[in-house]
Parts: C-alpha cells; sequence; structure tokens
C-alpha cells in the first residue's frame, strides 16, 4: 500500500473571513478537477459586521459555495442573485469572462450570526473554458443523502456511493460531505480515480493511521481506504478525473492556455468585462503576475 499524501493547509483571510487553504499546494496542484479548496473557518460575526466581497472576475472554471452555518448573497454578470442557506449548493461556470460578488445579506448585518463553510474551485474542461457562463441553485432538500449505521453521506456535486447530485458538472466529479458517529467505519472505494478527504473536525484513523483535523489527505489512487471515527467526525471526500491537461491558475483565472489569461488580465484592467448589475464596486487587478 502507498502511503497517503499529507498537506497542511496555509491560513489566509479573505474580506475579513479566516479560512485554511490546502488547495493548491506545492505538493499537490490539483484532485481530480479541484484546484482549489478554501475552508472558511467557524467565525462569529457581531452585528454591524459581515462579509463583502466586491465585484471580481472568473475565467476557465466553476466555482461552488457550501455552506454549514450562515448565509451569502450571490449575485452575478448574468443577473442571477440568489440567497445561499446552509445546506444549500451555489454553482458558478464561469466560461470566457463571469464577474460575481458575494456579500452578507442585509438582513443580517443587524445582528449577530456565524459563517463556517467551503468554496472551491473546478478547472473547466477544455471545451468548455470558452463557453458561455451559467448559474444555478441547488436548494439543501436537493441533494442526495444516504445515511446508514451511524455514517451519512450527502453528495454535494457529482457522483459516488450510489448517489448522483443534481448540480451540472462538466466533467466525472466526487464531492461529498461526511458525518460519521463516533465508532463508526466507511469504506472509500475507487470509483474515482483521484481522491482527497479533508477533516473539518472530530478523530478519526485512515487504514489504521490517525488523521490531524483540517489536513488534506490525498489517497492513492487505486486503493480502497477505510475510515474510522475515533469520535464524531466531519469531513469532505472530493476529486473525480484527472483534467485534460495541466491548468495554470493567475489571481482569479484559470486557463490550459496562457494567451487566454494574459487576454483576461488585459481585460478586466481595461474594464471590458461583463458586469454585475446594480454594482460599481469592484476588486483590481493585483499588480504583478499573480
Amino acid at each position: 500500500m502507498n502511503a497517503p499524501l499529507v498537506i497542511r493547509p496555509r491560513p489566509e483571510e479573505v474580506e475579513g473571513q479566516p479560512i485554511l487553504r490546502p488547495l493548491p499546494s506545492a505538493k499537490c496542484r490539483s484532485v481530480g478537477p479541484f484546484v482549489f479548496f478554501d475552508h472558511m473557518l467557524h467565525t462569529r460575526y457581531p452585528a454591524g459586521h459581515g462579509m463583502n466581497i466586491r465585484q471580481h472576475p472568473h475565467i476557465g472554471l466553476s466555482t461552488l459555495t457550501y455552506l454549514f452555518e450562515g448565509e451569502l448573497l450571490h449575485k452575478d454578470s448574468l443577473g442571477s442573485e440568489q440567497v445561499v442557506k446552509a445546506g444549500d449548493v451555489s454553482w458558478m461556470t464561469a466560461g470566457s469572462a463571469i464577474a460575481h460578488v458575494e456579500r452578507t445579506p442585509a438582513e443580517l448585518w443587524d445582528q449577530d450570526f456565524t459563517m463556517h463553510g467551503l468554496q472551491i474551485w473546478l478547472a473547466s474542461p477544455k471545451e468548455h473554458e470558452q463557453g458561455p457562463g451559467l448559474y444555478s441553485h441547488h436548494p439543501a432538500a436537493s441533494l442526495p443523502v444516504s445515511d446508514n449505521l451511524g455514517v451519512t453521506i450527502r453528495m454535494i456535486a457529482g457522483t459516488g456511493f450510489c448517489l448522483e447530485s443534481p448540480v451540472p458538472v462538466l466533467s466525472p466529479t466526487l464531492y461529498a460531505e461526511l458525518q460519521l458517529q463516533t465508532a463508526t467505519t466507511l469504506l472509500i472505494p475507487t470509483e474515482h480515480t483521484e481522491r482527497a478527504l479533508y477533516i473539518l473536525s472530530g478523530d478519526a484513523l485512515l487504514n489504521d493511521q490517525p488523521i490531524e483535523a483540517h489536513a488534506l489527505v490525498i489517497l492513492p489512487s487505486g486503493e480502497a481506504m477505510t475510515l474510522f471515527a475515533d469520535s464524531d467526525c466531519h469531513a469532505i471526500l472530493f476529486g473525480g478525473a484527472p483534467m485534460d491537461g495541466p491548468r495554470r491558475i493567475n489571481w482569479n483565472f484559470v486557463a490550459s492556455d496562457p494567451t487566454a489569461i494574459e487576454d483576461a488580465r488585459r481585460r478586466w484592467a481595461a474594464g471590458d468585462w461583463p458586469s454585475v448589475p446594480g454594482e460599481s464596486e469592484r476588486i483590481e487587478l493585483p499588480k504583478g503576475r499573480g
């Protein structure tokens, strides 16, 4: 058996929201189509405070926001406007050019509230990199769930464990929320070529080896693994088919062709970009190449 690769995430902050970012890493650039993984840490906001991520662009990827607690307002240049609640999936495919805004809904600014969730990016297959943008919202009740012998699996996107999410992924994908009660076991099958496990909370063993909370574990390809909960355990399992070639990530842009990124940087800097209706503020292009 090959030893899993363990990645410890780096702490960051996005508009006042503390996060952990295990992907991308120098040790691992992608897992299936997943090229970016942000864990928005459990944060208590007092009244008068919240998130306000101003208008910013994307190409060549899909963003997926999934909250455990709290709410976010999503607005984009397609005209979408949607409050995303805990357990919902907010799915946005950028195509050749999209802009969006994410902020705490106005009604929550006047009260204390808690934020906790995930935002990930999935690289689009080459044939979809320059396609049209798309937004879809999937309420919590629409996501399939398996609940058996103390193990609950919710399929956020893609397929696995005989479940299929309604989220319109563009390539074979696995993105599942796992909740294991103390002393329960889950066999992680090999139905997806690339897989990774992220422990949100709790104590767990993977093939009898302890896993730290907030560690990203890249599972060996082709090997079934056994996850055992030493205490109540909350985790994310994700992956899918290998991408159709390497991707370059530059700021908010993902592409297989570097010239597409250069063009996107030029267009955003020049203001030649679709805008979010009703929004005037935007995040400017960072200086340099990053």
